[in-house]
Order: structure tokens, then sequence, then C-alpha cells
């Protein structure tokens, strides 16, 4: 059985790091901030251009549907309480992950979606990863398509931003490597036939043709701890959560692009 391209990975990537593993990554300035979405081939590019034809947007559509079905009968749907999602939810997915009051934490989308159906809804929380919940996210974050990546600026969230910085920038697993090395220090090089991206979370949740579906940043998140041989955390775990926040202040003012379609 042929091995996959995955599993030879991290080899390269060590590899590639051993002339400077000493040197500490330089976070990317603003001005030289890049998507994924230029790295990706004409196709890919085209694919994701054009919404007949990319496949993220089948799970964009379920979401559309669960926007206006009550989760519990008797309780009100998504849009009873915020309206018509493209002018309700415009905006809404740039700005996260955000403090919640009420968890006295930060949350990102998917938590959001979660809060609102056992506080409002009276329903059950959605699985991550399950298809419900990440068409309803995807949903949401289409409604931002085009809109500048923008975390707050609360003071509440300082705590969670450094520690996900501190994570990004830690070197682990059996490899020794960081998310810095590659994406920070080592992008727009090529890894095999692969040119390395500076990681930056534009798209999420997205299609990527590896998964043949749709799939969040904390799933991306834990390929790439696999990757690096570290273990990986549990879905929903606080430390995603600070490192979404702080990739999303390393992307900003990059647009939002969700449904993304990657490799």
């Amino acid at each position: 059985m042929p091995r996959r391209p995955g599993f030879l990975i991290p080899a390269a990537l060590l590899a590639l790091v051993l002339a400077d593993a000493s040197v500490e990554a330089e976070p990317i300035a603003p001005a030289d901030r890049r998507s994924g979405f230029d790295q990706m081939s004409p196709e890919i590019q085209a694919m994701q251009r054009d919404d007949a034809a990319n496949p993220g947007m089948l799970a964009v559509a379920d979401g559309a549907e669960l926007w206006t079905k009550p989760p519990v009968s008797g309780l009100p749907a998504c849009a009873g309480c915020h309206g018509e999602a493209a002018v309700g939810m415009r905006g809404v997915a740039s700005r996260y992950p955000a403090w919640d009051a009420r968890a006295q934490r930060p949350i990102d989308l998917q938590d959001r979606v979660n809060a609102c159906r056992r506080e409002r809804q009276g329903a059950a929380p959605l699985a991550y990863e399950s298809p419900e919940l990440l068409a309803l996210t995807a949903y949401v974050a289409t409604q931002s398509r085009g809109l500048p990546i923008a975390p707050p600026e609360d003071s509440r969230l300082m705590p969670a931003r450094a520690e996900g910085r501190a994570l990004f920038e830690a070197r682990q697993g059996q490899l020794g490597l960081s998310c810095a090395t590659c994406h920070d220090d080592h992008w727009g090089r090529r890894l095999g036939s692969a040119v390395i991206p500076q990681g930056q979370p534009t798209g999420y949740p997205l299609y990527r043709l590896e998964w043949q579906g749709l799939g969040s940043l904390q799933r991306r998140l834990r390929n790439c701890l696999t990757g690096m041989r570290a273990e990986p955390f549990r879905y929903g775990a606080p430390e995603y959560v600070a490192l979404e926040l702080y990739l999303a202040t390393r992307a900003a003012p990059l647009p939002l692009e969700t449904p993304a379609v990657r490799p």
C-alpha cells in the first residue's frame, strides 16, 4: 500500500528548518499578509469564486434551511430572533472569537451558535464537526464575505490572545516544530510540490478537497498538531479558541472568504 503524502510532510518540514532551528520566527507584517487563496491553482480559485461550482455552498444551503427551522417545536428559529441573515448577521463572523459575558470567556462562532441553541431555543448543542453545526456556522460566516477580519479590541481578550500567540510560537511534539516555524518563517517556500501558506484563517468553515467535505478551523489545527507529532486538544478546548483569536488578530484586515476551497 502506498504511503499517504501526509505522513511524509513532517520529515520534510524537519529538514526544512534544521538549518535555522535556533532562529525565532518573526510575525508577518500587516502589509505582507496573504490569504492562502493567492497560492491556489487557477482551477481551485475559479471553483471558490463561482458559487455554483463551490462545493462548500451545499453546506451553506443547508445552513439557510436550518436558519428558518425551529430546533424544538414551539421555540423560535434563528430567524425568529435575528431576522434575515443577510442583514442581521452581516459583519458578525468577522468579529469572532469574542468575549461571552455569560460564560466569562472567549468563544468562537461555533460556540455562539451552540450558546444560542441552549439559552434561546432550549435545544441541545450540536456536536463539533457535525454537518448541522458546520452548515449553520458557514451560513452565518458567508454573510460577511468580503468584509475585513476585525477581532474585537476588548481588554478581556488579552490573556487569551497572548495564550494563542504563545501556542502558535511554541515548539512542540516529537519533531519540535511550531506553527510559526512554517507559517511565519517559511511561507512562500516550497515543500515538495506545495507552497507553504501563511496559515491565515480567512475561509473557515472551508471545503478541503482532501477531506471531501467542509471542516472547521479547529479540525485544521488538529491536523497540524498531529502532523507535528503533538497531542491535539479536544474539540472545543479553550486552547483552540485562544489560537483562533490570535490567528484572527494575525490575519486582520484580510477579507473573509467563507466558504473557501483548499486542496
